[in-house]
């Protein structure tokens, strides 16, 4: 069931913290990118929220120069980005919103198990999603694409329902660990098709957006509540009331 648009000036805060605000930045792909290792080199506790302001594809470190997708792509005239985590390829647009977080290795809440803790590290995206009336959760992959990685076989999915809105992906270093996601505004199914080489089977229908979720607001209104969500997981601004 899709909830009711919620409005611009709703969410959980109206007014937000400095330091949230801090964390909040419009860039483009390359450099959210090298945002993310910088946070990672520093190894300290710390957060961001990005707004991306350009259409691009983001691979993970592992995939190879030849993958087909990445020919498609410069073709098409797109930007294409290596993030430091792993996984596949992502299609960027202007709007979405790019969050990360970065733990010391020996943080609690990164835990030994940090593979397998995507629901944990995920947790503030979840409640965020929640005070804006959408249910999701952080689910197995779906395993219908080796290319596109929100529809792949490896890690865990951010879903509502049948539909997949949201991914993650990790670094870990000798002392730090990323782990960052992405939340499309809209789902742009045709490009997905052409760049990623999927069929016209209707797999592109198992992928969400915040607009198709009925999330209204700009985004940097949004922004702003994903990134007091977050500081309040890590323990960094203290809850409403």
């Amino acid at each position: 069931m899709v909830p009711e648009p919620v409005h611009e000036d709703s969410g959980p805060e109206d007014a937000v913290a400095a330091d949230v605000r801090a964390a909040i930045s419009e860039v483009d792909c390359a450099t959210n990118s090298a945002a993310d290792v910088t946070l990672l080199r520093a190894g300290s506790v710390a957060f961001r929220v990005a707004i991306l302001a350009d259409r691009a594809v983001s691979v993970g470190s592992g995939v190879e120069e030849s993958a087909p997708y990445l020919g498609r792509a410069r073709a098409a005239g797109l930007s294409v980005v290596r993030r430091s985590s792993g996984g596949t390829g992502v299609l960027h647009a202007p709007g979405d919103l790019a969050w990360s977080i970065v733990l010391p290795r020996g943080h609690p809440l990164a835990g030994r198990d940090f593979v397998r803790a995507y629901p944990r590290l995920g947790e503030g995206v979840v409640r965020w999603l929640s005070d804006l009336g959408v249910s999701a959760a952080w689910t197995g992959p779906l395993g219908r694409s080796t290319d596109y990685c929100l529809l792949s076989a490896r890690g865990h999915v951010l879903s509502v329902g049948e539909r997949v809105l949201g991914g993650a992906a990790q670094h870990l270093s000798g002392s730090s660990l990323l782990h960052h996601g992405i939340l499309p505004l809209e789902v742009d199914r045709t490009a997905v098709t052409r760049l990623f080489g999927l069929d016209e089977d209707g797999t592109t229908d198992r992928l969400t957006s915040l607009r198709e979720l009925g999330i209204r607001g700009s985004p940097r209104r949004l922004a702003e509540g994903l990134a007091a969500a977050i500081a309040r997981q890590l323990g960094t601004f203290p809850p409403p009331g």
